[in-house]
């Protein structure tokens, strides 16, 4: 098995790699994770259904989300200490093989019960693909210019599996039974299986970390605590009894965990989270703000499907349809960043160097050339001003849409919409190229892990508390005082069953209410996200770092093997 020197040239496997096979690699990993993206949100269309044709009850419906939610958070470290001591390419494998098993069982499920327990081994294979794929890049993409590319690819790749779920669920819906939302999941996870396979080199740590096992059982129950303490929060309210007690259970086993870790670094100096990462401010504000993104935009993602169908009266195709601006933006954005955030020419750098200098001696000249040219590029622009302008941009967007009104058409969410997924293409690949930058291949694995652990309970917690939000305001203005007691609490539940009611009573003016409540506490959740991105935007400034280096670093892929994969 050959190995890697410190900066990644000399082995024959890595210089084929850098001439195609990276490249390719990383369109294999892009259909890895758009099956996950899919999956996410195909679920959310096939719920009525699966309630009618299951006879699920209403918390059944929330157990076929939150068991694969709770599983994926409380697996996120673990796949990644797993990958770095076994192989990222293996696991990866084994991963989407189980994905793809579990779809087709979930297809086939004759009952709740049984659909939950599949939904629950899904989402271990979802935390998996995500943490593998991510931690590969730090790998195969050893400089941040190179890496932000790839990280665009990836993140472009799982952002479109969101609109992309409701697209492909309410089409098949409509013309095959319920299992086919999952059945699409089978051929996608096999041609990633199949490309991975033949296009992916193995990689793992030449010093396999030791298996932490308290680690990994205290890791798993603290984030898996505090997810569902966040679900049920959402739910029930954050007085909820169950809430708070879940939370208060994470908070305590969390805070063992880093105790225990701290030990562990100490003793053998292999703990399954590098506590020293967050000296990095790289890594730390990256993370925190990649966060940060998760937070304001998975609020958004979980409220604009509501409008679109509630208030416009779209179907979920239709509604899939409209989400697509935000990914047309966000690819935009993403290109642009890119080149912003490219190298600066050498030869721009030499010139600069050289003027005023033609008297110098000859001697002199070419040593000044030598030394110009052994400096790592500069980039254009420096990446906290990149995160920054794309953190103000989604705000501009999200302020825009806070001034939607029920009268509001298709058009002008359209508008807005493009700006945030400009703004988001601008700022995600960017905070997610700072964190990977702080890590070694040596322990990629495990700091991925923790960066996806991160964006994970981040995206939970931005679901429950602007859902919260949007909830609490429509409560607040929905026009129930002429309705009888039933009816006003279907309707105070939420802008779907409300506009339910309306039809079935044929009342008008409740459907007015209705949209109309919901569209003004839309606002309020949109002012609150656009001042959460000034808040990330004012971050990025102070705290990322204002320069970078585009060459690999010495550790860049010291500690990391190559093996079968790797050959032209």
């Amino acid at each position: 098995m050959r190995t890697l020197n410190k900066i990644g040239l000399a082995d024959h496997a890595y210089r084929a790699l850098r001439a195609r096979r990276r490249w390719w690699a990383l369109v294999a990993l892009s259909v890895g994770v758009l099956v996950v993206g899919v999956d996410l949100t195909v679920l959310n269309v096939a719920l009525p259904t699966l309630a009618a044709s299951l006879h699920a009850s209403t918390s059944q419906l929330q157990w076929f989300v939150d068991s694969y939610s709770l599983v994926l958070a409380g697996l996120l470290l673990p796949a990644g200490l797993l990958a770095d001591r076994y192989g990222r390419k293996r696991l990866l494998l084994v991963a989407l093989t189980v994905f793809g098993a579990g779809s087709a069982a979930c297809a086939y499920s004759g009952s709740p019960v049984a659909l939950i327990a599949v939904r629950a081994v899904l989402g271990g294979g979802a935390a998996v693909i995500v943490t593998v794929s991510l931690s590969i890049l730090a790998v195969l993409f050893p400089t941040d210019e190179e890496r932000q590319k790839a990280t665009a690819v990836i993140m472009g790749c799982t952002m479109l599996g969101y609109p992309l779920g409701p697209l492909l669920g309410g089409w098949l819906l409509n013309h095959f039974w319920w299992g086919s939302v999952f059945l699409i999941n089978v051929p996608v996870a096999a041609v990633a299986l199949v490309a991975i396979a033949i296009l992916m080199p193995e990689s793992a740590s030449a010093n396999p970390p030791r298996l932490d096992g308290l680690g990994v059982v205290l890791s798993s129950l603290g984030l898996v605590a505090v997810t569902y303490g966040v679900i049920q929060a959402g739910q029930d309210g954050w007085s909820s009894t169950r809430a708070v007690a879940a939370l208060l259970i994470g908070a305590v086993v969390l805070s063992a965990f880093v105790v225990w870790e701290g030990r562990v670094a100490h003793r053998y100096r292999e703990p399954l989270v590098d506590l020293e990462l967050f000296r990095s401010s790289r890594f730390t504000w990256g993370t925190a703000l990649a966060t940060m993104v998760s937070f304001a935009m998975f609020g958004l993602l979980f409220a604009m499907p509501q409008y679109f169908q509630a208030v416009m009266g779209e179907d979920p195709l239709g509604s899939g349809i409209r989400l697509l601006p935000l990914i047309g933006g966000l690819v935009v954005g993403a290109v642009l960043a890119t080149r912003l955030q490219g190298a600066r020419p050498r030869n721009q750098a030499a010139t600069a160097t050289a003027t005023g200098a033609t008297a110098t001696a000859a001697g002199a000249t070419a040593a000044t050339a030598r030394t110009t040219a052994a400096m790592p590029a500069m980039p254009r622009v420096a990446a906290n001003i990149v995160v920054a302008v794309g953190f103000a941009v989604m705000a501009a967007g999200l302020f825009l849409g806070a001034t939607t009104k029920i009268g509001s058409g298709t058009g002008w969410a359209v508008f807005w919409f493009a700006i945030c997924g400009f703004g988001l293409g601008f700022s995600l690949p960017a905070t997610m190229n700072a964190a990977l930058g702080a890590l070694s291949p040596e322990r990629a694995g495990t700091g991925s892990g923790l960066i996806m652990a991160c964006r994970q309970v981040g995206a939970t917690i931005g679901v429950a508390l602007l859902g919260n939000v949007l909830d609490s305001e429509y409560r607040d203005r929905v026009n129930t005082a002429h309705l009888p007691a039933l009816a006003a609490q279907m309707v105070r539940k939420g802008v779907a069953p409300g506009m339910q009611v309306a039809r079935q009573l044929g009342d008008a003016a409740l459907g007015r209410s209705v949209r109309s409540a919901f569209v003004t506490s839309l606002d309020v959740m949109l002012w609150l996200c656009g001042g959460i991105a000034v808040g990330a935007m004012a971050l990025a400034l102070v705290f990322l770092p204002r320069r970078r280096s585009t060459a690999p670093s010495s550790t860049s892929l010291a500690g990391s093997r190559l093996g079968a994969g790797a050959h032209d």
